[in-house]
């Protein structure tokens, strides 16, 4: 019941409604209940000064023995209310006259006279003989009373004046207040609930659209787009953020076919070549021992090719699979350029190509030293193969800030603007100039991606600075790391 997002909305928006509203009706509650102490406590002041002016007033008027007394029951009779007890004390603290005792007072309620002979009265009583003025709780009867206590004098005697108002009026409204939150909270919160399970509903109608859209989109519709009703906020966001993942995808798919079908162009050509060759030398029954070597030898040179493109394709789904671990020494990294001219010096001497390296001052690094020895003569042989007869190459290394930039320029033709982009994608060839032809030994067009992925690795990148009518440069930047090589020597 809960694995759906809008009934768990639905519960927590719930939940938090009813803390928030349970907060507030107990504030509310309290804070009602307080101003209603504070009421009573304010008219009970203010019925203690009229009952002091009432009773100053008959002690002028009156003569007599007795005339505190009297004068005393006249204001108690003048200021005579419902659920309201008078009570004055000598200073001594005893109780010397009540309202109960008043002529013009009802038959004493049984609870009235329960309040005075209470002990919580007597210690009211003996705490207002300590204090000029006092409000206090008579926990009684089950509303209880609130009781006032001032001093003051008459006829040259302090006396204690005692107001007790029941706090059963209060108590009833208090509770009449409490029931209309007790039905009132319910209903809230269940309305609430009802209209925050329809804004859940319609706020997640676009994302449920949205996944059941993602659900019919496959391999053979890839292309499709989900819709972004409003760019703004957060759903047109996570509608944008997944066509770019399916943007992303669908590029990864068209390069994954691409490398499929030049892969397989690439290992037909060979294979077509060594079964047509080794089907023709069986087919003669009578051949001599020079065209077998031939044979043998066009066999020997296409598995060689092939060999090549099978260890280039598995190096680069290593790669790509992140299963291709690094081997890091410390070594000089102009020493190694110096190696790789000197190796690939020979196939530039047979199209009387000039090869020179400029050379570097001392350049230690912490790399795999076979990987950027691969990536190095693959750029020295791509150079080769694309620049004509009497050109030129030329390979310098320096050293820039933080990083090393090696570069091997070559006299070729150049690569066109449009395909520039491209080059360094797998099986990839600029045009017939730049491929492979049977007699020049050249590659798949994995070389380049190869050497991209390889100084990539080695947390620096592989790039064609400059390509135009008198030739290109490739130049790949390699981090220096010269701590760890310090202790060469």
């Amino acid at each position: 019941m809960l694995d759906s997002i809008r009934l768990r909305l639905t519960l927590w928006y719930t939940v938090v409604l009813a803390l928030v509203i349970g907060i507030l009706c107990s504030a509310a509650y309290f804070i009602f209940w307080r101003n209603a102490v504070k009421r009573t406590d304010a008219n009970l002041a203010e019925l203690a000064e009229s009952f002091l002016v009432t009773l100053r007033a008959e002690l002028e008027d009156q003569n007599g023995t007795d005339v505190f007394q009297s004068a005393a029951q006249v204001a108690m009779d003048e200021h005579h209310f419902r659920d309201t007890l008078y009570a004055i004390a000598d200073q001594s603290g005893k109780v010397i006259l009540t309202s109960l005792e008043t002529p013009s007072a009802n038959p004493p309620s049984r609870a009235a006279r329960k309040v005075l002979a209470s002990d919580s009265f007597q210690s009211f009583l003996a705490a207002s003989s300590r204090s000029d003025r006092l409000f206090s709780h008579i926990p009684v009867t089950e509303a209880g009373y609130r009781g006032y206590a001032q001093h003051f004098a008459a006829r040259g005697k302090t006396y204690i004046l005692m107001i007790l108002q029941s706090l059963h009026p209060q108590n009833q409204m208090m509770a009449e207040a409490g029931s209309v939150f007790a039905w009132l909270i319910p209903i809230a919160i269940l309305l609430a609930s009802g209209g925050g399970y329809f804004l859940a509903r319609k706020s997640l109608a676009p994302v449920v659209a949205m996944s059941s859209q993602a659900g019919r989109i496959g391999a053979a519709n890839l292309h499709e787009r989900l819709a972004v009703q409003n760019e703004k906020d957060e759903l047109g966001h996570l509608a944008r953020s997944f066509n770019g993942l399916l943007d992303r995808l669908g590029e990864s798919f068209d390069r994954q076919r691409r490398f499929m079908a030049d892969a397989s162009h690439e290992l037909r050509t060979p294979v077509a070549i060594l079964r047509g060759e080794s089907e023709v030398a069986l087919s003669q029954q009578a051949r001599s021992s020079e065209e077998y070597r031939e044979s043998l030898s066009v066999l020997h040179h296409e598995a060689e090719r092939l060999t090549r493109i099978v260890e280039d394709l598995f190096t680069l789904t290593r790669a790509d699979a992140g299963q291709y671990p690094l081997q890091h020494s410390d070594f000089y990294l102009d020493e190694l350029i110096a190696e790789c001219v000197h190796s690939a010096r020979t196939l530039a001497q047979a199209k009387k190509i000039s090869l020179t390296f400029e050379g570097a001052p001392e350049s230690p690094i912490h790399a795999d030293e076979s990987l950027l020895r691969r990536m190095l003569l693959n750029l020295l042989d791509n150079a080769i193969k694309y620049t004509p007869e009497c050109g030129r190459i030329t390979v310098a290394c320096q050293r820039n800030g933080k990083e090393y930039g090696v570069s091997i320029s070559d006299t070729g033709s150049g690569i066109p603007a449009e395909l520039r982009p491209r080059i360094f994608e797998r099986f990839f060839r600029v045009d017939k100039a730049r491929s492979r032809s049977e007699n020049d030994g050249g590659g798949a067009g994995l070389g380049l991606a190869i050497s991209r992925w390889i100084a990539e690795a080695h947390l620096g990148r592989l790039e064609l600075t400059r390509s135009d009518s008198t030739g290109s440069t490739f130049t790949a930047y390699l981090p220096a790391d010269s701590e760890p090589a310090a202790s060469l020597s």
